[in-house]
Order: structure tokens, then sequence, then C-alpha cells
């Protein structure tokens, strides 16, 4: 029986954390990742076929919950994990249709991919 890959959105500023998250979700054959640095060029690209988008909030390009309003007029039932090191943020990004969200710095990457299980199986 064949596993189902998962196809997974990146959209972040920090070159680091795209390729640390890339490379962890990667590993193990689970997720197909694809990374964004720079969120209006993510928009060009992202259509409905990615399974969970991760989306940091503070990017100097475009805010992303201003990026989250976009893809949800899109497609309101993407599943979306906001990534943030504020608070106050998650609570505006619920108004644009984000339930899930992390804090960065993350406690750990097997945290991140938690995260992400849970909310594939919602």
């Amino acid at each position: 029986m064949e596993n189902k890959q998962y196809k997974v959105a990146i959209i972040d500023d920090e070159l680091e954390v795209l390729s640390m998250i890339e490379r962890f979700l990667q590993r193990g054959g689970k997720y197909k990742t694809q990374t964004f640095s720079n969120p209006v060029s993510a928009l060009a690209q992202i259509d409905n076929n990615f399974d969970v988008i991760l989306l940091d909030i503070m990017m100097p390009q475009m805010n992303g919950l201003d990026v989250l309003e976009k893809i949800m007029a899109k497609n309101p039932n993407q599943k979306v994990i906001m990534m943030t090191a504020t608070l106050d943020k998650v609570l505006k990004s619920h108004k644009f249709g984000a339930i899930h969200y992390l804090m960065k710095p993350f406690d750990s990457l097997e945290a991140l991919e938690r995260k992400i299980s849970e909310v594939l199986n919602s």
C-alpha cells in the first residue's frame, strides 16, 4: 500500500528557516515541500494543490496576514498554519481564517511536524 505524500508550502522571508523546515519535512518522504522567500511571488504561484501552508506573519515584502487573506479568498478551505513570534498577531490571523499557529522559535521540529499532522487530520 502506497503512503500519501502531502504537499506543503512554506512561506518565510528567513532563508535559514525555509531550509531547515524543508530539509526536516523531506527527510522521511511523507512531505513534498515548496518554499517561498517572497510572499508576493508565493501568491502568484500558490494554487489549491497544497495540503497545508506554513506562513510567517512578519515579512518585509508583505505582511503574512495580508497573504493569508488573499489565500483564503482563493480557497476558503485551505489549511494554513501561521508562524510568529508575537501572540497578538495570532489573534488577528484567526479573523482571516487561520485556526492554527506555531510560536517562533519552535520548541522543536518534531513539534512542527506534530502540528502539521494535527492540521492534516482535522
